[in-house]
C-alpha cells in the first residue's frame, strides 16, 4: 500500500496534487461555484452558519427540502484540510433540495492552524450536534448520511470507523444510516511525500492513526464510494483498498466510478439533478 516506493517524487505529485491539472481551477472552477453558491444561498430555504464548536470556522449550513420526514445528507468539504470553506460548496444543495433530501454544508478548522487530529474531531462533533439537535434543527434523527469530498472523503470514512458508544453515552453506534466518500483518502501515509504535507505536518504516526484504512466500520450500514472515472491511479486504488478491506457479505459497500469526470468535474455532476451520478446517489438515498 506504500504508494512512495513506486513512483519518483515528482510523479507521486502529479498523483495527488490534483489542483496543478487543472489549469482552470482559480479562474473558472472556484469562481462559478462560489457564483453558484451565493446565488442558491439566496434563493433556497436554509440556515447559515450555525454553530457547532467555539471556533469561527465550527458552524454548518443547513439547505431544507420543504418535507418533514426527508432524509439528510450531511456533507464535509475538500481543499485537503488546508483549503476551501463550507460556503463554496452551496451548489450542491440546489439539485437535493429539489429531490426532497435535506443537504448539511459542514465547516471545520483548516490545518496549519489545527492539525489532522483535531479536524477529525471536530468532525465528529459536528456530527454529535447535529444528531442531538434534530428536533431543533427539524431534521429527523435517524435518517442522517454522511459523505464529502476528497479530504471531506477521508473526514467520512473516518465518521464510518468512529466508535460512538466510546465517546458519548447517549448516542446510538448506527446513528449514521449510510456513508458516501467520494474520491476519498483512505491512506495518508503517501501524502506525506508530496507538498500538499508543508501545510499539514504529519508525521507517520499522525498519518496512521487518521487513515481511515485502519479503522473499519463500526456497523454494516452501507456505503457508495465514488471515484471519478478520469481520475489519477491513486486516487482510484485509494478507494478500491477501501471497499476490498471492509466489504463483507452484511456489509454491503458499493464501488461507482463518475463517467468522464476529474476529480472537480464530478462536483459539477453531483449538482446536476439529470447526471448519472445524482441519480446514483439519489436513488441510494431514497433505499435506505
Amino acid at each position: 500500500m506504500e504508494a512512495q516506493k513506486f513512483y519518483t517524487p515528482e510523479e507521486l505529485e502529479k498523483q495527488y496534487n490534483v489542483r496543478d491539472s487543472r489549469v482552470d481551477y482559480e479562474t473558472n472552477i472556484v469562481p462559478s461555484w462560489t457564483d453558484r453558491s451565493s446565488k442558491a444561498r439566496k434563493n433556497l430555504n436554509c440556515k447559515l452558519d450555525i454553530f457547532y464548536g467555539n471556533s469561527e470556522k465550527q458552524k454548518f449550513d443547513l439547505f431544507y427540502s420543504g418535507i418533514k420526514n426527508d432524509p439528510t445528507l450531511i456533507f464535509f468539504h475538500g481543499g485537503y484540510w488546508q483549503r476551501g470553506d463550507k460556503s463554496v460548496y452551496s451548489f450542491l444543495a440546489d439539485s437535493f433540495v429539489k429531490h426532497n433530501i435535506n443537504l448539511i454544508l459542514v465547516g471545520y478548522d483548516l490545518c496549519p492552524k489545527v492539525s489532522m487530529t483535531e479536524i477529525v474531531q471536530q468532525s465528529r462533533e459536528a456530527l454529535m450536534w447535529i444528531w442531538k439537535n434534530s428536533d431543533e434543527l427539524k431534521i429527523q434523527s435517524d435518517k442522517l448520511i454522511v459523505s464529502g469530498h476528497s479530504a471531506g472523503g477521508h473526514i467520512t470514512g473516518m465518521m464510518m470507523g468512529t466508535d460512538w458508544s466510546q465517546i458519548s453515552n447517549d448516542l446510538p453506534i448506527d446513528f449514521i444510516k449510510a456513508g458516501i466518500p467520494i474520491s476519498a483518502l483512505n491512506l495518508l501515509e503517501p501524502i506525506r511525500y508530496t507538498s500538499i504535507n508543508n501545510a499539514l505536518h504529519m508525521d507517520q504516526e499522525e498519518a496512521k492513526n487518521q487513515s481511515p484504512i485502519f479503522f473499519p466500520p463500526t456497523t454494516n450500514v452501507k456505503q457508495l464510494v465514488v471515484c471519478g472515472q478520469a481520475e489519477t491511479k491513486e486516487f482510484h486504488r485509494q478507494s478500491d483498498i477501501y471497499v476490498d478491506a471492509f466489504k463483507t457479505e452484511n456489509r454491503k459497500i458499493y464501488r461507482y466510478n463518475v463517467p468522464n469526470a476529474d476529480h472537480f468535474d464530478e462536483m459539477n455532476d453531483l449538482s446536476n439533478e439529470d447526471s448519472e451520478f445524482f441519480k446514483k446517489i439519489k436513488s441510494f438515498i431514497k433505499d435506505l
